[in-house]
C-alpha cells in the first residue's frame, strides 16, 4: 500500500523544508508536531505559539504570495482572519516550496459553531473586489482535473463522477443567480475557522476565488448536514448571515456539485493518503443511490 505523504513530501524532504523555514524566521522547529497533511503540511512549533505550513508539493510561489497578500488585505478591511506570524517577507521560501508561518491559537475542545460563520461570510461577500488577481471560482474544471489524478479509484468510478460532472455542467447553464458576485473564501467550514479569544477568524485561504457567494453558503450547509452538526447548526447560520441558500432555486445543483467536488478532491488526495479511500468509495455509493442525507466521515 502506497505511504501516506503529508503534503505530498516524504519525510525527509519535509523535515529539511520546516527546518529550513524556521531558521529563516529565527525560530526553533525541534519538537514540531504534524497537525495535518492531506493538502498542505502543517506543523505546530513546540517552543513557539506558531503554526509552520508548507505548501502542497507543486505549489508555484506565486500562489503562496498571493494568499498572504490577500491574508492581509482582508485584515485591513476588517475581515476577522487568523494572524500571519509577523515577518517582514512572507512566504519563506526554501529549496523552492513556499512555507507560512501564522501565529497560533489555543483552541478549546468545541469546535467554532456554524452560526459564528454568518457575520464574517456576510462582510466578506460585501467587499469590493480586490486589487489582488483572484482566479473565477470553476468548480467543473476542478473536479474534471481531480478525477483525471485520482489514481486510487478505478476506471468504473473516474468515469461515473465524470459523467457527474458532464450533467451538473448541463444544469448550471440553467441557474439563476441570487447574489451579486464577491470575493469567497470558496471552503468555509468548521474546520477552517479557529476561536480568537473574541469571536471566530477565519484561515485557510488558499483557496479564495472571485465568483458567486451561493458557494460558500451551501458549502457551510453540507458541513453541517453531512458531518453531524444538524440543521439546527445550518439554520442559526442563515439567520446570523441573512439569507437562507436551501430556499433558491439554484441550490440543488449547487449542493451536488459542491458534493461532487468534495469527494474527487478527496478521491485525488487519496492516492498519498490510502486510509481515506473507503470512506471516498463509500461517498460515491451514496452519491449513486440520491442519498443526500447520508453521513459522512470527516477526512
Amino acid at each position: 500500500m502506497t505511504q501516506t505523504r503529508p503534503g505530498g513530501y516524504d519525510a525527509d524532504e519535509l523535515r529539511t523544508i520546516l527546518v529550513g523555514a524556521c531558521r529563516q524566521a529565527g525560530l526553533d522547529a525541534s519538537g514540531a508536531t504534524l497537525i495535518r497533511g492531506q493538502t498542505n503540511a502543517v506543523f505546530r512549533l513546540d517552543r513557539h505559539p506558531v503554526l509552520v505550513k508548507v505548501a502542497r508539493h507543486g505549489t508555484p510561489v506565486s500562489e503562496v504570495r498571493r494568499t498572504v497578500r490577500l491574508a492581509r488585505w482582508l485584515a485591513d478591511r476588517g475581515i476577522p482572519v487568523a494572524p500571519l506570524y509577523p515577518l517582514e517577507f512572507q512566504p519563506v521560501v526554501v529549496d523552492g516550496h513556499a512555507v507560512t508561518l501564522w501565529c497560533y491559537l489555543d483552541q478549546p475542545s468545541a469546535p467554532v459553531p456554524a452560526e459564528a460563520l454568518g457575520k464574517p461570510l456576510q462582510g466578506l461577500h460585501q467587499l469590493p473586489r480586490p486589487p489582488i488577481a483572484l482566479p473565477a471560482l470553476n468548480s467543473i474544471a476542478t473536479i474534471r482535473r481531480s478525477v483525471e489524478q485520482a489514481s486510487a479509484l478505478c476506471d468504473v468510478a473516474r468515469d461515473e463522477l465524470m459523467q457527474r460532472a458532464e450533467l451538473l455542467e448541463t444544469r448550471l447553464r440553467t441557474v439563476d443567480f441570487a447574489l451579486p458576485e464577491a470575493v469567497l473564501h470558496a471552503d468555509p467550514q468548521h474546520g477552517n475557522a479557529l476561536h480568537d479569544g473574541s469571536g471566530v477568524a477565519l484561515c485557510d485561504w488558499d483557496s479564495a476565488r472571485w465568483g458567486q457567494p451561493e458557494w460558500d453558503l451551501v458549502t457551510v450547509e453540507v458541513h453541517c448536514r453531512r458531518f453531524g452538526y444538524g440543521q439546527a447548526h445550518y439554520r442559526a447560520f442563515a439567520v446570523a448571515y441573512g439569507w437562507d441558500v436551501t430556499g433558491w432555486s439554484g441550490y440543488d445543483v449547487f449542493r451536488d456539485l459542491r458534493e461532487l467536488r468534495m469527494i474527487t478532491t478527496n478521491a485525488c488526495k487519496a492516492s498519498h493518503a490510502p486510509d481515506t479511500l473507503p470512506e471516498v468509495t463509500r461517498r460515491i455509493r451514496l452519491l449513486r443511490v440520491g442519498d443526500t442525507e447520508g453521513a459522512w466521515s470527516i477526512l
